[in-house]
């Protein structure tokens, strides 16, 4: 078991939006350097405007959309986050 936490740089456009909110093993933190994320947490959604910062268990269920068009983020997340985020051949 690999411990440690991945750092990368995410831009997400609008159309890439997550079709529902996922819940998984981990904890993640960002910070948006770019545009607005509508960030669903639970039954709660949160605008994360550049400058701000966000931290929550990956346990609640999650999703993250770009809002009004693409947006930047600066992520921090464990093994358990970077395996439900990362796709083969993607890395930080």
């Amino acid at each position: 078991d690999r411990r440690g936490v991945t750092i990368g740089k995410m831009r997400i456009n609008p159309e890439r939006a997550d079709v529902e909110p996922v819940a998984h093993p981990g904890s993640e933190w960002f910070t948006v350097l770019s545009g607005v994320i509508r960030l669903t947490l639970g039954t709660r959604t949160i605008m994360v405007t550049p400058g701000q910062a966000v931290e929550f268990s990956t346990m609640t269920p999650h999703m993250m959309e770009a809002h009004l068009g693409p947006a930047e983020i600066l992520t921090i997340f464990d093994h358990a986050g970077e395996k439900a985020h990362l796709h083969p051949g993607q890395g930080a």
